[in-house]
């Protein structure tokens, strides 16, 4: 690295003047040294941080290539709906899952959740989620019944799933529902606790369904 600018001259500086008089060639040479070090090593860590920044930069412009956003969040590969079936409807929901103590163990009973339309700031109930599991429209009357085919873990919270149906009944929103996704997964994790006798406990929890008809 060639010295040059305001750290050449402050070099220059220490090797005139009363620096001379105070310290012999050889402190001189050692102190020069010093001087050029440090400079180089802030320059190094200066281009090593706008390295690291460019790199951090181009990292989070990347488009995710492992992951599709169709319902409007992150979908994991393995929960991918099979080809010849479309997005017909997402929606959100918040409510619990229930444990009950089995053999010294939580688990699960079933799930008790209301949903609404993802983009309906109301949060108006369109659905309700229960053991079946089930999930049956407030304003049709429709319903589908679903069994899990493929799950995707979160540390922290239940798992995606995807969910292939098993029945429908009605003509409205749920009628002809082929897959379901259950996305953006919080909470509804059981106690890691030790239970007894018939202790049951409920686990607030919010996800995002997705719901997918045969391609016509």
């Amino acid at each position: 690295m060639t010295l040059g600018g305001p750290h050449r001259d402050t070099v220059s500086r220490h090797l005139r003047g009363p620096h001379r008089n105070r310290f012999g060639d050889t402190q001189l040479m050692r102190l020069t040294k010093r001087l050029i070090l440090t400079t180089t090593a802030l320059a190094a860590v200066t281009t090593g941080t706008l390295l690291s920044a460019t790199i951090g930069q181009a990292a989070e412009s990347k488009p995710a290539e492992s992951k599709s956003t169709r319902a409007g969040v992150d979908v994991p590969p393995a929960l991918k709906v099979p080809d010849g079936n479309r997005l017909t409807s997402v929606l959100a929901a918040e409510g619990v899952q229930t444990y009950t103590c089995t053999d010294g163990a939580w688990k699960l009973l079933e799930p008790a959740a209301t949903l609404w339309a993802k983009k309906d700031p109301s949060h108006r109930t369109v659905a309700l989620h229960s053991r079946g599991p089930v999930w049956v429209s407030t304003v049709d009357g429709s319903a589908v019944n679903a069994a899990a085919v493929a799950n995707s873990p979160k540390p922290g919270t239940i798992p995606e799933l995807l969910l292939q149906a098993t029945a429908t009944r009605g003509t409205g929103i749920f009628a002809d529902v082929s897959y379901i996704q259950r996305l953006d997964t919080r909470g509804g994790v059981a106690p890691t606790t030790a239970c007894s006798g018939t202790d049951q406990t409920s686990v607030p929890y919010s996800a995002v369904y997705a719901f997918y008809k045969p391609d016509k």
